[in-house]
């Protein structure tokens, strides 16, 4: 597990994340999915993953914090609209994506070509 952690950057965080975490991070929040958000005396603004590392993986709410965008700590409970969706990460390349449905038809020409 250790040298997993150390040659791999993506298993949740590289050794660098790991060690600045660890000296000088304060933990800020956890997303619903697990993602812990980390901060330290210079306002630097980090992520460490709850499983595989990607970018998609973060909620609006906490992209506009990581991005300076706003310094609220954003609140997991808050109340959303019925018709709002909730958050999930790109599927592309996963056996989810979206894969559009086939039609098969024969195309009407407006002319007939030459014989």
């Amino acid at each position: 597990m250790i040298l997993k952690t150390v040659f791999t950057w993506w298993n949740k965080q590289t050794f660098g994340t790991f060690l600045k975490t660890l000296f000088s991070g304060t933990y800020v929040g956890k997303d619903k999915y697990g993602n812990k958000y980390y901060q330290n005396k210079h306002d630097e603004r980090w992520v460490v993953y709850s499983s595989n590392v990607e970018a998609t993986k973060i909620t609006s709410e906490w992209y506009l914090w990581m991005h300076h965008t706003i310094d609220k700590i954003p609140d997991n409970y808050e109340k959303k609209f019925k018709w709002q969706k909730d958050h999930s990460e790109n599927k592309t390349g996963t056996s989810e994506s979206f894969k559009p449905v086939k039609i098969e038809k024969k195309i009407k020409k407006k002319y007939e070509t030459w014989k």
